[in-house]
């Protein structure tokens, strides 16, 4: 592990200086590449750099103890060496935290699609604010939310909604989403009390660009009309929403939120990307090894991963067998435990299978 430090260490070195180069500057692809590589080392760096310095410390307070006789001395370099040991031990973990292999889907922004599975309307209702807990989630972090499409069933609830979430990090935290919710709750129509289980399914994917997916113009039949629903004073009224046919594979794309024809267009085929990006892989979890596939955010769509449990305030993530009794925050958005737990699960069973082999 410290060779591969020390190489990437020199690495790192050797990277600055040519961003350092004014030449670099003038060719714009060159330098996007070198300081996104610079960003991508560098906690790494700054990591090994701090572990280095606390076994130097070691090494200077194993010296002082060995030579020196006075015992004010001799107490301060012991609680230095202790101190350093402990930091060394957290510097390790963090550093092999570190080298893991990094998923190249986790600097994407995701597309969101949420859809009401089992219970009617009051899957629809769950569904709605399963998407308002997490835009509230995303505000707070900073990332811009875009409806895509929404499918409202009149009272409220969502029998479908698509959102794109643009944000630093964002598939790397939500990653963890995707597979089916469950509550448990009274519905206010319940007059005998009795406690009814709904779900809705989440999807996260993440958003492909061009580069990564390439729709040939005679696989995709586009159809225009006028926007249904709830739409303001001009979406009701013009040609603007858009609907995609993708011929290969059935999959239709449909996006009325914008006014412009031209920017439901564009975000329909943004939409139309990510899924034939989440498609492939899919597919390539799938050919790999069993252990691969029951990754902690790599999971069968089809899996119940959550329950929120109204009666009794609880939320229950099955994955991490973690429970929260907060509730209520947690559908104001307040998910930062929930996705800390996993990310920390996912990373220990990596490290764990790392250790194996």
């Amino acid at each position: 592990m410290f060779d591969r430090l020390d190489d990437i260490l020199i690495h790192y070195e050797e990277l600055m200086l040519e961003l350092n180069n004014p030449s670099v500057a003038e060719d714009q692809n060159r330098f996007r590449k070198l300081m996104k590589e610079q960003a991508d080392l560098a906690d790494l760096v700054e990591a090994y750099t701090q572990y280095k310095k606390e076994k130097q410390t070691v090494e200077e307070s194993l010296a002082i103890l060995e030579e020196e006789s006075d015992e004010e001395m001799r107490e301060m370099a012991k609680e230095e060496l202790s101190d350093a040991k402990k930091k060394i031990e957290q510097l390790e973990q963090e550093l092999k935290i570190l080298l893991l292999p990094k998923d190249p889907n986790d600097d994407k922004n995701i597309i969101l699609e949420i859809r009401a599975g089992a219970g009617g309307d009051e899957a629809a209702l769950f569904a709605s604010e399963l998407y308002r807990m997490y835009v509230n989630y995303a505000e707070a972090q900073r990332w811009k939310v875009e409806l895509i499409s929404v499918n409202e069933n009149g009272i409220g609830g969502f029998k479908e909604v698509v959102a794109m979430i643009t944000g630093k990090g964002a598939y790397s935290k939500m990653k963890y989403e995707s597979g089916v919710h469950r509550v448990q709750r009274v519905p206010e129509t319940e007059s005998g009390g009795r406690i009814h289980t709904s779900t809705a399914t989440v999807a996260v994917m993440p958003e492909a660009e061009e580069v990564d997916v390439v729709i040939e113009d005679k696989d995709v039949r586009i159809d225009v009309m006028r926007a249904s629903g709830n739409g303001g004073q001009c979406v009701n009224t013009t040609d603007s929403a858009v609907r995609l046919t993708h011929m290969p594979t059935g999959i239709v794309i449909y996006s009325q939120t914008e006014k412009s024809q031209l920017q439901n267009k564009e975000k329909a085929f943004r939409l139309l990307r990510s899924k034939l990006y989440d498609i492939e892989l899919e597919k390539r979890q799938n050919s790999e090894a069993e252990e691969r596939r029951s990754q902690i955010g790599t999971g069968d769509r089809s899996e119940k991963i959550r329950t929120y449990n109204f009666p009794q305030g609880r939320v229950t993530d099955h994955r991490i067998k973690l429970t929260l009794y907060k509730i209520d925050s947690i559908m104001n958005g307040d998910i930062y435990e929930l996705l800390d737990s996993l990310i920390a699960a996912d990373q220990a069973e990596k490290l764990a299978r790392l250790n194996e082999n």
